[in-house]
């Protein structure tokens, strides 16, 4: 199988001409979903039937590339993650190396600190 097979595709959550994001080309196929200077103002409603629809076939293998007005990267972030079972990868861009890093997250996670947070233990007290 190729390695490009493997690839999946990288959702520029919003196009911004003065930012070069040609290297995110690494993680897969660049696709924009929102224009440039676009924002959600009074209606969300067509901004989230646009991203339901390009996102709709959002995977394992797909990224999201955050860059833009930060309500449409938290619309972006909730319909990927509400198709693809809580679970999805951005591209963080670091500066200093001018690199992108990818990052997971599953936002059905659970590990050994949630048990050991005071506000588990708060909650799942057993009363006596």
């Amino acid at each position: 199988m190729k390695e490009t097979e493997n690839k999946g595709k990288v959702y520029v959550i919003q196009e911004v001409s003065k930012f070069n994001v040609i290297s995110a080309r690494e993680y897969g196929e660049l696709i924009p979903i929102f224009e440039e200077g676009k924002q959600i103002m009074l209606s969300p409603s067509p901004a989230i039937r646009k991203a339901k629809m390009i996102l709709k076939d959002f995977n394992d293998n797909d990224y999201l590339l955050l860059i833009g007005d930060p309500s449409m990267i938290g619309l972006a972030c909730s319909v990927a993650g509400y198709n693809n079972r809580g679970k999805y990868k951005v591209l963080k861009y670091d500066r200093r190396t001018f690199t992108y890093y990818p990052i997971q997250i599953d936002l059905n996670e659970r590990n050994n600190y949630d048990r050991e947070s005071w506000f588990y233990k708060l909650f799942t007290r057993r009363r006596k």
